[in-house]
């Protein structure tokens, strides 16, 4: 299993734009092959930050969803992102 996880920046008048414009992308993975999870937040205390994360069942699976990656112009209104990719070999109950 693999999870994505971190932050994007944007500018703060941009966010919310930002985050309706993923509206689509965000129904997509979730019903794509192999998802198991995938939202985009705001945050609540930085204007500027979109929370990210994803749970995928396989690298092919997060690779065949991604293809040529975001839209120009959602790319355009990144101004900062750490984001990280972690491979999970077990889970338990929180």
């Amino acid at each position: 299993m693999l999870i994505v996880s971190g932050r994007l920046h944007v500018a703060a008048t941009a966010r919310d734009d930002f985050l309706t414009g993923c509206r689509e992308v965000v129904t997509h993975a979730r019903t794509a092959p192999g998802c198991l999870d995938f939202a985009l937040s705001p945050d609540l205390l930085d204007p500027t930050r979109i929370n990210v994360y994803e749970r995928w069942e396989s690298d092919e699976a997060m690779a065949t969803f991604r293809g040529s990656g975001p839209a120009p112009d959602q790319l355009v209104a990144i101004v900062d992102a750490e984001v990280q990719k972690y491979r999970i070999s077990a889970t338990e109950p929180a």
